[in-house]
């Protein structure tokens, strides 16, 4: 990631940040579309003053943003029957990296979701 280096010494609010980022995402199981917007306006707010935010808000969202066309399509397959396997499996593989993403951060590792189109780069 541009900026950002596993190298760098990062100081604890970067960390503190990168953790309430990763973490933002669970307002999407609240609010409709919280899962994108609460780390959009995190990473919006601090992308130009923290390289590690910076880095790891665009995982982040590079991560939802694939989740929501994953469900999407998950969706239209309910029709089917299978999509509703697939929605649980991708609610459950949310909640378990993003917790493992939360980890990594208050440690000031960057961790790379699974599964993820880069959109942001």
């Amino acid at each position: 990631m541009e900026g950002y280096s596993e190298h760098s010494s990062l100081n604890q609010d970067e960390k503190n940040i990168a953790m309430i980022l990763h973490g933002a995402s669970f307002a999407g199981y609240m609010i409709p579309m919280g899962n994108i917007l609460g780390p959009l306006i995190v990473w919006l707010m601090k992308r130009d003053e923290m390289p590690f935010v910076n880095a790891c808000g665009k995982n982040c969202l590079n991560f939802k943003i694939s989740l929501l066309i994953y469900a999407l399509i998950s969706g239209v397959l309910a029709f089917i029957g299978i999509g509703f396997l697939l929605l649980a499996a991708i609610g459950l593989l949310d909640i378990v990296v993003t917790i493992i993403a939360i980890v990594k951060a208050s440690e000031g590792k960057l961790y790379q979701y699974p599964l993820t189109i880069k959109f942001l780069k």
